[in-house]
């Protein structure tokens, strides 16, 4: 999967959403308007940073956080392919269709 598969892939999606109000998170690509979030973890099978201690912490306390503030976020490593990330994309644009807008408070 290539930096261009993605952003066709995600056109309509937000690359380098800051989601929270206080720290300087940020999703990888988000869809604010229904709360939905796509990470992509690198490193993970050459000891990166999200597979050692505190990167592994640092990105639970993210993820808990995104949860609490009514987030959605699908999580996918390097490994995973093209195919597969666009089978669950094609499947969340489905539930957005049926699922009411969230409510974002912009502060």
């Amino acid at each position: 999967m290539t930096e261009n598969d993605l952003k066709t892939l995600l056109y309509d999606w937000e690359p380098e959403y800051r989601f929270h109000p206080k720290r300087r998170w940020r999703f990888d690509f988000a869809n604010p308007e229904y709360k939905v979030a796509i990470e992509f973890e690198g490193g993970i099978w050459t000891n990166g940073r999200h597979s050692r201690g505190t990167g592994y912490k640092n990105d639970c306390d993210k993820y808990n956080a995104a949860q609490m503030l009514g987030w959605r976020v699908l999580r996918y490593t390097t490994s995973h392919t093209l195919e597969q990330v666009l089978a669950d994309i094609v499947e969340i644009d489905k539930q957005l269709l049926r699922r009411p807008k969230a409510t974002i408070d912009k502060k």
